[in-house]
């Protein structure tokens, strides 16, 4: 889908997000083409990524997204779950015990075809040990369950992947598929390589940008960033603020600015939003409005290439906006009619962001 891949990747942590930020690009999409491209053709598809968050990709591109940065999250995340599993008593040797389980979570999904976490967990019931987290004093303590860490896990590794959610498209609770994350037997491509793939695409769609910007995008130390940059061979360009950007070659002249008239509501984690480590150009003085204590974005009101208000969904379904600079009045026109629409496509599902934002949930009543 030309939507996704020119974002490289698609917000997905908020199962809502992914949908809405496709729909908010494509005049003649739908929920049923974008569920189709994701479960039946999975020429898009939903895995872990960047900054150990869930991103839809372009399939083709799940084998570089692996190699350049799912790798070594999955390999760092195994090594904090034997850690749990030993320290919470479950086995002496949290290595053996985790290998036996998920030897026994594959042949169950193998016999089910597909199955949700709570189907694996009822087949394999070493899936349901709970290991206790905390000292019994913090809200986020307390014993949990290993199901989804595990299947987590194996699914960074590409021994599995998500497939269709349980209910409607905004609902969290997917069912697993065994098998990589891409099709075709793609080969994944050597860390150097992907990581010099990943920063081309990424500066592609969204340079001129910093070093600083795509480090922190990709969750790379700066070492590594400057590394596939060079990679790349980008061309230096000087910013408004002042600042050194970097560009592909032949990108060089300046972006035009957007075209006037031009609206887009989008939603909370939005990928133009979190593209940036530095966002200041594109929203002013309204940033602390617009994020949570956590730095996740909420739903934006964007007009002429900038951020100019906020919108929720409120419980009878109707679309809540709040402009915080002037559009004038074809603006105001043109971001009620794509509250309008957005109205229409959400229909009778009611979307609330997984992370809010104090302005967003005053909007939603």
């Amino acid at each position: 889908m030309a939507a996704t891949r020119s974002l490289v990747a698609v917000h997905a942590t908020d199962p809502a997000s992914a949908t809405l930020g496709l729909l908010a690009r494509i005049t003649a999409g739908s929920v049923a083409a974008i569920e189709e491209a994701l479960y039946r053709e999975r020429s898009l598809v939903r895995m872990l990524g960047m900054r150990r968050t869930v991103f839809v990709v372009p399939a083709e591109l799940a084998p570089v997204v692996h190699a350049a940065c799912t790798r070594a999250i999955a390999a760092q995340e195994r090594r904090k779950l034997i850690q749990a599993i030993e320290a919470g008593g479950v086995a002496t040797d949290g290595a053996a015990w985790l290998a036996r389980v998920e030897d026994d979570t594959l042949a169950a999904l193998d016999r089910r075809g597909e199955a949700l976490g709570q189907e694996l967990s009822r087949d394999v019931p070493a899936l349901r040990t709970t290991i206790t987290y905390g000292d019994g004093t913090k809200s986020w303590g307390g014993p949990v369950a290993l199901t989804t860490r595990i299947l987590s896990v194996m699914a960074a590794e590409g021994r599995m992947v998500r497939g269709r959610p349980r209910g409607s498209w905004i609902s969290s609770q997917h069912r697993w598929v065994a098998g990589p994350h891409w099709r075709h037997g793609a080969a994944e491509p050597p860390l150097a390589l992907a990581r010099v793939e990943l920063a081309r695409r990424w500066l592609a769609g969204y340079g001129p940008a910093t070093v600083a910007d795509l480090k922190w995008w990709t969750g790379w130390t700066l070492g590594d960033t400057r590394k596939a940059l060079a990679g790349v061979g980008p061309v230096e360009v000087e910013l408004e603020n002042g600042a050194t950007g970097l560009v592909l070659p032949g990108d060089e002249e300046p972006v035009s600015p957007a075209r006037e008239g031009w609206v887009a509501l989008l939603p909370a984690l939005d990928s133009t939003v979190m593209g940036w480590a530095d966002r200041t150009w594109f929203l002013g003085l309204q940033q602390a409005q617009h994020f949570d204590r956590s730095g996740n974005v909420g739903p934006t009101v964007w007009c002429d290439g900038r951020v100019v208000g906020a919108w929720a969904q409120r419980k009878d379904g109707s679309i809540a906006v709040r402009l915080l600079g002037d559009v004038g009045r074809d603006g105001r026109v043109a971001i009620d009619a794509a509250a309008d629409r957005l109205r229409r496509i959400i229909g009778d599902i009611r979307v609330t962001p997984r992370f809010r934002t104090p302005l967003e949930r005053e909007l939603a009543g």
